[in-house]
C-alpha cells in the first residue's frame, strides 16, 4: 500500500488521458472543427426591407444583401367554438359537432399544447412543477391536476403501439440487447428492463429483475405459461433433479400442455408436489421460456447483455467491455502486478481488434486463431492471484464471447442498451420515481416510442403532431420496423 500512495504521490500535473483502446486508432489532430449541417434551406415566411439611411443623390441601386434570421414565435390562442343547438318540432335538441382536431382528448386543451406538454416532459425531461410554471407564464390557464391528466389519462393508443413495438421488434430481428437499472415506484425500489437494437427500443418497469421477470417480458404481453419438451430441456439444463422432471414429463405425454395464467400453473405445481422453491423457480422459468418460443421468438435469437444472469437464456452473447472491466478494476500492490495487469489487458483489447476485423471478412483460419489466443490468454498464469481468477472466469464464458465467430453478425459489446438506458438514469436523478401505476405505464410507453423513432429517423415532435392532431401521415411504428428490417 505505501508503493501504491507513493506512486500517485508521484504524479505532477493532470493525468495523461490516451485515446480509447476501443477502436485501436491513434487520435489524429484537428485540423479545423468541422461545421455540422444545418439541414435542408426552409421556406422565407417573411420579408422585411431594409431602408438605406442618408443615400447621396446619383448613387445607383446595386439590389439586396439577404440576411436571414430565424425566430421562434410563442404564442397561446383561445379559440371559442359557438355550437349551433336546434330544437326540432318533435322536441329533440340537435347540436353540431366540433371538429376532431379541436383537441386531443376531447378536452379544453389543443392537439399542439397537448404535443408540447408531452415533448417537454418526455424528451426535455421537465417536472411537473417546472412545466406548470412554463405554461403559465405563457399564459395558458391550467392546474397541477390538469396537466397531470394530459400527462397520464387517455393515452391507450400509445400503450397499444408500444406493446405491438416489442412483439414486432422480437419476431424480425436476430440479435436484442438487454440491461436493467433501478427505476424507483411508490417509495420502493424497483427496475426498469430495456429490450432493443438498432430499429427498436422498448423499456418496462417492474418491481422485479429476476430471469422469471425478463421472460414474463419476453412474452409480449401474453399471460400463458407451457409445459412441453423445450421446457424440460430447458429444467435438465438447470440441474433439475431428475425425479422432478420424471414427473412433469409424465404430465407432457407427446403434446404441449398450456396454462391461461400463473395462478393456474402454480396450482397444478402444487397438484403435481413441486413444492421446493429452487424447483418451483425453474420449472416456471422453463415454462416461461416454451411460451416465449411459441409466440413467435425464434430460438436462435441472440441476447447480448453485460453478464447479469437473468439474461442467460437462448443465445446469450457477452459483452466484452464489461468482460474487461473486472480486470480494469484491479489494483496491483506493486510493479510486477502492475505490468502483469498491462500487459494482460493490452492483450484483451488486441484479441478485440481482431474479432472486429473477423466481422468484416470472417474466414475458417481466422476462427480458429482467435479461438487459440482466447485459449492461450486465458490460461496465462502471472503473479497476480485476482487477475488469474479474473482470466479463469473469462475462460468459463468461452462460448458467450466468441458467439460472434458463428454469427459474425452480432455485436460484441452491449453500448447500445447501456446508451438507451440512461434516460431512466437521468430521470432518477431529476425526478426521483415514480408515485401512480399510469404514471409509470406512460414513461415507460413514451420513452420507448420516443427512443424508437429517433432510431428509424423519425421526429418525434411530428410523430406525437401526426397522433394528437389527426393527420395520419406517419405509419404505425411497428410497420416501421418490420419495414427497416426487411431492407437489410
Amino acid at each position: 500500500m505505501r508503493d501504491e500512495v507513493a506512486r500517485l504521490k508521484g504524479q505532477k500535473g493532470k493525468p495523461s488521458i490516451g485515446p480509447s483502446r476501443l477502436n485501436g486508432k491513434k487520435r489524429r489532430r484537428r485540423r479545423g472543427r468541422k461545421r455540422r449541417g444545418s439541414g435542408p434551406e426552409r421556406q422565407v415566411d417573411r420579408t422585411v426591407v431594409v431602408k438605406a439611411e442618408g443615400v447621396p443623390a446619383g448613387s445607383r441601386f446595386k439590389g439586396y444583401a439577404k440576411f436571414d434570421v430565424q425566430e421562434l414565435v410563442i404564442k397561446t390562442e383561445l379559440v371559442r367554438y359557438r355550437v349551433e343547438q336546434w330544437l326540432t318540432p318533435e322536441g329533440k335538441l340537435l347540436s353540431g359537432q366540433k371538429p376532431s382536431t379541436a383537441s386531443a382528448d376531447g378536452g379544453h386543451f389543443g392537439g399542439v399544447l397537448t404535443c408540447f406538454i408531452l415533448y417537454q416532459y418526455y424528451h426535455a425531461l421537465v417536472t411537473e412543477p417546472l412545466l406548470l410554471e412554463q405554461l403559465r407564464e405563457f399564459g395558458v390557464r391550467i392546474s397541477a391536476g390538469q396537466l397531470h391528466r394530459l400527462l397520464t389519462e387517455g393515452k391507450e393508443r400509445f400503450h397499444r403501439e408500444k406493446d405491438e413495438i416489442l412483439r414486432v421488434g422480437l419476431r424480425v430481428s436476430a440479435q436484442i440487447h438487454v440491461d436493467d437499472t433501478g427505476a424507483r415506484h411508490k417509495g420502493k425500489n424497483g427496475y426498469c428492463t430495456h429490450i432493443g437494437n438498432e430499429w427498436f427500443a422498448w423499456f418496462e418497469s417492474t418491481d422485479s429483475k429476476s430471469r422469471i421477470n425478463f421472460l414474463k417480458l419476453l412474452r409480449s404481453g401474453h399471460a400463458d405459461l407451457v409445459l412441453n419438451d423445450l421446457a424440460l430441456e430447458y429444467m435438465l439444463g438447470q440441474k433439475l433433479p431428475k425425479a422432478v422432471v420424471k414427473r412433469l414429463k409424465a404430465k407432457v405425454r407427446d403434446r404441449d400442455v398450456v396454462f391461461a395464467d400463473e395462478s393456474s400453473w402454480q396450482a397444478a405445481l402444487r397438484r403435481w408436489k413441486v413444492s421446493d422453491e429452487r424447483h418451483v423457480r425453474i420449472a416456471t422459468e422453463g415454462a416461461l421460456l416454451a411460451s416465449v418460443l411459441s409466440h413467435g421468438v425464434g430460438p436462435d435469437l441472440a441476447v447480448v447483455s453485460d453478464d447479469a444472469g437473468q439474461f442467460r437464456v437462448l443465445c446469450h452473447a457477452l459483452c466484452w467491455i464489461h468482460a474487461e472491466r473486472i480486470l480494469a478494476k484491479l489494483v496491483g500492490f506493486n510493479d510486477e502486478q502492475r505490468a502483469a495487469l498491462e500487459r494482460i489487458r493490452s492483450e484483451v483489447w488486441e484479441l478485440y481488434r481482431r474479432l472486429k476485423r473477423y466481422k468484416k471478412a470472417p474466414t475458417a483460419e481466422a476462427r480458429t486463431a482467435i479461438e487459440k489466443r482466447f485459449d492461450e490468454l486465458c490460461a496465462t498464469k502471472t503473479c497476480f492471484t485476482s487477475l488469474n481468477h479474473a482470466l479463469v472466469r473469462m475462460a468459463r464464458n468461452k462460448s458467450e464471447l466468441l458467439l460472434v465467430l458463428t454469427r459474425p453478425e452480432l455485436d460484441l459489446h452491449n453500448n447500445l442498451s447501456e446508451g438507451d438506458i440512461r434516460e431512466y438514469v437521468k430521470r432518477r436523478k431529476i425526478s426521483g420515481g415514480t408515485r401512480s401505476d399510469e404514471g409509470r405505464r406512460c414513461r415507460d410507453t413514451f420513452t420507448s416510442v420516443k427512443k424508437t423513432c429517433r432510431k428509424l429517423g423519425l421526429s418525434f415532435w411530428s410523430y406525437l403532431k401526426d397522433r394528437l392532431c389527426d393527420q395520419n401521415a406517419i405509419p404505425a411504428l411497428p410497420t416501421l420496423i418490420e419495414a427497416h428490417a426487411q431492407s437489410q
